[in-house]
């Protein structure tokens, strides 16, 4: 077991990887940069280390710098949570180079994955449903004419290097596929460093499902159910639920056993999630593999009584799995809300700032993800993000009534956050129904276009 673990992130998901390193007995190491220095994860952690000024470039995405913290910190292993370098395969090669443990996929599995046109390929090969589509990445628009006419418009372009909803755009004919083209390569290009695209079928109102696996070195590979990740705004997800309410259990089953193909195919270890969008005839297909722990991962440890991050440090360390698929439990329901420092009325307009107050909601079935408190400075450097509110009851039903009654308990005074328009999704009938789709919020909260 590992002695010491730097943990190459920020905010939440570093304060939630040092709270299961104390509980493991592990100690832990924060990197924080200039803007960071007041955060709650430098507080807790056993030791942390300024690793540059407040803008990403020049501290969390410096992997030189985290690596001299790792070595003055003498750790056995670095944690990259998610976002910044936790799908960077070049980072995850200089850990293991420098003979320090990545918790996480080995590199090969991520480059792999991590290019979404090869990633489609091996689905393919695993027989894993995949969108209709080209059969490689589109050269010109010439070919990207060819292929939509095939397939049938509308279609979806997509960056091979993409993610969180850049690089992508829908053709709804051939009078908007070569602007659609150029737009979504200068996107991908600007944002990626990579403007390759390929093509899809665009799949209307799908909603968006998705897979929590853990693999170890022994070849053991399990699913721990799906999440419902269908509430968003552009490719943003706003809540997650677990398990999903629009499944039959036979799609439900289908699905979580062509994620643990798709992960057995790629010889893939540690935590991942294998995302698939569902059509209104329940037909899935595959979209891309995270190579991560993901932001909505506690509403799977919520119906299944499994801590994510523990697991992943005890599979990166060489243990093996503690159970198999059917010991694998699902209690209940679990929804969590993302608290963004935003305003909805403006568009989602980021609000940082700082919090003169705040009052977080508790009870049975409550939970809080949250490095921010009274006093605390909302840098405006980062991700938007400042808590995750989650709850756990017996029913969906009961889930919504005190994730209602929790949004309601949560006080933040100095910013504005999203926490009154979540209240207003879940009163929604559609979501009450477990009726959503990706574009339910564009579609009925029209003011937040």
């Amino acid at each position: 077991m590992y002695n010491r673990i730097l943990i190459a992130n920020r905010g939440e998901i570093a304060l939630r990887v040092i709270r299961a390193c104390r509980e493991l007995g592990i100690e832990s190491v924060a990197v924080y940069s200039q803007a960071d220095a007041d955060s709650a994860h430098v507080r807790f952690a056993d030791e942390a280390y300024c690793i540059g000024p407040a803008r990403s470039a020049d501290s969390y995405l410096r992997i030189d710098r985290i690596i001299s913290a790792a070595e003055l910190g003498n750790v056995d292993a670095i944690h990259p949570g998610y976002g910044f370098l936790a799908e960077n395969a070049h980072f995850n090669e200089v850990c293991r180079s420098c003979e320090i443990d990545f918790i996480g996929p080995r590199p090969e599995a991520m480059e792999m994955l991590g290019d979404k046109n090869t990633a489609r390929s091996l689905a393919i090969k695993a027989n894993v449903p995949v969108v209709p589509g080209s059969d490689g990445l589109i050269e010109d628009e010439a070919e990207a004419t060819r292929v939509a006419h095939e397939i049938g418009f509308p279609v979806l372009i997509k960056a091979t290097a993409g993610g969180g909803g850049k690089g992508m755009r829908v053709a709804p004919d051939a009078a908007s596929l070569g602007t659609a083209l150029k737009q979504a390569h200068t996107e991908a290009k600007a944002a990626f460093g990579n403007g390759a695209v390929y093509l899809e079928k665009y799949v209307e109102r799908p909603r968006h499902i998705e897979v929590q696996v853990l693999a170890d070195h022994h070849g053991n590979v399990i699913h721990l159910h799906e999440r419902d990740c269908s509430v968003q705004r552009r490719h943003q997800k706003l809540i997650e639920e677990a398990p999903s309410p629009s499944l039959s259990d036979a799609k439900r089953k289908a699905i979580c056993e062509a994620a643990v193909r798709m992960v057995k195919a790629a010889d893939y270890t540690n935590a991942g999630t294998v995302e698939f969008i569902v059509d209104k005839d329940e037909n899935f297909y595959f979209i891309e593999v995270n190579a991560r722990i993901q932001v909505e991962h506690p509403v799977t440890e919520m119906i299944t009584g499994i801590d994510l991050i523990k697991q992943q440090i005890l599979v990166a360390s060489g243990q093996p799995l503690p159970m198999t698929q059917d010991q694998v439990p699902c209690n209940g329901a679990a929804i969590e809300c993302r608290i963004n420092a935003e305003n909805p009325d403006r568009n989602f307009q980021p609000n940082p700032g700082k919090i003169n107050s705040l009052f977080l909601p508790g009870g049975l079935g409550v939970r809080v993800d949250s490095h921010v408190y009274a006093g605390y400075m909302v840098p405006p450097y980062y991700d938007s993000m400042i808590g995750k509110l989650i709850v756990h009851r017996p029913t969906r039903e009961e889930a919504i009534i005190t994730m209602r009654r929790a949004l309601r308990e949560l006080q933040v005074e100095g910013i504005a956050t999203t926490a009154g328009f979540h209240d207003r999704v879940l009163q929604h009938a559609e979501f009450q129904a477990g009726r959503c789709d990706t574009t339910f919020v564009e579609r009925e909260f029209t003011n937040l276009q």
